[in-house]
C-alpha cells in the first residue's frame, strides 16, 4: 500500500483534522496515566484498602499494555487500522466506565487490565493510521500534532487529577473518558479515512509471548528499582527474565520472516537514530515529572495543585512550538536541529538543579516554559525523521517497535531517577526528601541527554529531507 500523493484541505494546505482527531483520542489515554496518581490515597480510602496495594492499578496496566503492544502492527495489517483503532477506542471506553464503577479492589484491577490492552492498540494503530494517509511532506506537521498527549498529558494531569480529588468525586476520573470516546469515535468514523487490511501471516503467538512478557519484566523491574517496594533479589530476577525473555525471542526470530518484531528496522539509520538515540532524551523526559512532583510538593512542601499549575506552563511551551517546528525542520534539516537543540534540552533538565524554596515562581516558570518549548522541537523531529526512510509495507511494524521502545525508556527514566534519588539519601544520610537530595539528580538525567548526540551526528546531512519538504 503506497502513501497517498495529496490529501489537502479546502484551502490546499494540509488537513490537520486527522491528526487533531487521534491526537485527541490519545489524549485520554495519557491523560489516565497521570492523573490517577494524584488520586490514588482518596481511593484507597473509598474502596477500603491500603494506598500501596492500590498501586496494582497502576501496575497491572503497563503489564498489560506491555504484554498487548506486539499484537498491535498485526492487528492493523490484518483488520484494518481505522477499524482497530475504532474497536481501542470503545474497549478503552467501556473499560473506563468498570473502572469509574468497581467496587472493590479487584473489579478495578479488572478493568484496567482491559484499559492497558485498549491503550496498547490505541498508540501505535493511531499513529500508523496518520503514516498510511499522509504524504511523507506532511508527516512533520502532522505527527507534531500527534504528539501533543505525549506532553500534555504528564502536565495538565497533575492539575485535573488534583482538582477531580479536591473538587468531586475520584470516579470521574474514569467517567471524564466517556464523552470524549463518544466525541473521537464520531470523528474518527466520518474525518478518518478507511486504511484497508492486507494478506498477512497468522499471528506469531511464540513471539507475542516472548515479547510481551519480556517487555513486560523489565518494564515492572525499572518501576520497582530504587522504592524499596520489592526485594532487590526480585527486582533483579525481574531483570534477568525479561532480559531471558528478550533474548531468547532474538534467537527465535532470527531468519523468520513472519516474527512478530521486525529488529531488523534498526538497520535503517534514521529509524535507529530516532529510536534508540532518542531514547535517552525520553529517559530523560520520563524521569522530568517525577522528579520535579518531589522536588515541588515533598522538598519544597506544595501541595499538588500549586505543583501541577506551576509544572503547567511548559505545556504552553510545546504548544508554541507545534507550529514553529515544520518550518524550523524545513530550513535547518534534521540532522542539525537534533544536533543544537540536545544541547538546549539537556540544559533545560540541568537548570531545574538550581530550583529551591528561595527560587521565585518567575524564574521556575521561565526555565519550565522554555524547556516545553525545545524538548517539543524534540520530540517532534524524532517522531518525523523514525519513517523517513521506512517502506510503506513496513511501517505497521516499525510503529510498534517504536511505541514499545518508547514504553520501556520511559520505565528506564523512572527507574533510573528512582535509584538515584535513594543513592543521594544514603550519601547524605539522610531518610527525607529535601532539595538537595533532589536537586543534583535534575544534573544526571542532563548529562544522560548528551548521549544522544552519537547517533545524531552520524546522520548525513540530507537524513530525512522528504519528510520536511527539504528534499
Amino acid at each position: 500500500m503506497s502513501l497517498p500523493e495529496t490529501p489537502q484541505g479546502a484551502a490546499g494546505k494540509a488537513d490537520w483534522r486527522v491528526p487533531a482527531i487521534i491526537g485527541g483520542a490519545l489524549l485520554m489515554q495519557t491523560l489516565n496515566a497521570t492523573v490517577l496518581t494524584n488520586a490514588l490515597p482518596t481511593m484507597a480510602v473509598s474502596l477500603g484498602v491500603e494506598p500501596l496495594r492500590l498501586n496494582l492499578a497502576i501496575t497491572l496496566y503497563m503489564l498489560a499494555a506491555a504484554v498487548f503492544l506486539p499484537v498491535s502492527g498485526w492487528a492493523a495489517d490484518r483488520f484494518g487500522a481505522r477499524r482497530v483503532f475504532v474497536a481501542a477506542i470503545l474497549l478503552y471506553a467501556l473499560a473506563s466506565a468498570a473502572c469509574g464503577l468497581a467496587g472493590s479492589l479487584p473489579a478495578l484491577v479488572a478493568a484496567r487490565i482491559a484499559q492497558g490492552a485498549a491503550g496498547a492498540l490505541m498508540g501505535p494503530v493511531g499513529r500508523l493510521v496518520l503514516l498510511r494517509t499522509t504524504p511523507k511532506s506532511q508527516l512533520v506537521g502532522a505527527l507534531s500534532i500527534l504528539t501533543m498527549p505525549a506532553l500534555l498529558g504528564p502536565v495538565i494531569g497533575p492539575v485535573l487529577g488534583g482538582a477531580i480529588v479536591t473538587f468531586a468525586d475520584w470516579r470521574w476520573i474514569f467517567f471524564i473518558n466517556l464523552p470524549i470516546a463518544a466525541v473521537g469515535l464520531v470523528l474518527v468514523l466520518r474525518h478518518v479515512p478507511r486504511v484497508a487490511g492486507q494478506d498477512v501471516a497468522p499471528i506469531d503467538w511464540p513471539g507475542v509471548a516472548l515479547t510481551g512478557l519480556g517487555l513486560a519484566a523489565l518494564i515492572f523491574g525499572f518501576e520497582n528499582l530504587g522504592r524499596d517496594v520489592l526485594p532487590p533479589l526480585l527486582v533483579a530476577g525481574l531483570f534477568a527474565l525479561g532480559l531471558g525473555l528478550l533474548w531468547a525471542y532474538a534467537r527465535y526470530a532470527r531468519g523468520n520472516p513472519h516474527a512478530i518484531l521486525d529488529t531488523s528496522l534498526f538497520r535503517v539509520g534514521t529509524f535507529r537514530a530516532s529510536v534508540v538515540g532518542g531514547g535517552f532524551m525520553r529517559m530523560a523526559m520520563g524521569a522530568n515529572p517525577f522528579l520535579l512532583a518531589l522536588l515541588f510538593q515533598v522538598a519544597m512542601g506544595m501541595n499538588a495543585l500549586q505543583a501541577g499549575l506551576l509544572t503547567f506552563v511548559s505545556a504552553a511551551g510545546a504548544l508554541v512550538m507545534k507550529t514553529a517546528a515544520p518550518p524550523i525542520l524545513r530550513r535547518f534539516g534534521f540532522r542539525r536541529v537534533l544536533v543544537v537543540n540536545t544541547f538546549i534540552v539537556g540544559l533545560s533538565f540541568m537548570a531545574c538543579a538550581a530550583f529551591g524554596a528561595a527560587t521565585p515562581h518567575l524564574v521556575i516558570v521561565g526555565v519550565l516554559l522554555v524547556g516545553g518549548f525545545f524538548r517539543s522541537l524534540q520530540f517532534t523531529s524524532l517522531n518525523g525523521m523514525a519513517y523517513a526512510d521506512i517502506d510503506p509495507e513496513r511501517m505497521s511494524r516499525a510503529s510498534t517497535l517504536s511505541s514499545m521502545a518508547q514504553q520501556l525508556v520511559q520505565s528506564i527514566g523512572i527507574g533510573l531517577a528512582a535509584t538515584l534519588l535513594h543513592v543521594s539519601m544514603q550519601a547524605r544520610g539522610l531518610t527525607t526528601l529535601t532539595v538537595e537530595v533532589v536537586a543534583p539528580i535534575f544534573l544526571v538525567i542532563g548529562a544522560v541527554t548528551f548521549v544522544s548526540l552519537a547517533f545524531y551526528l552520524r546522520l548525513p546531512k540530507d537524513a530525512g529531507d522528504e519528510m520536511n519538504g527539504r528534499a
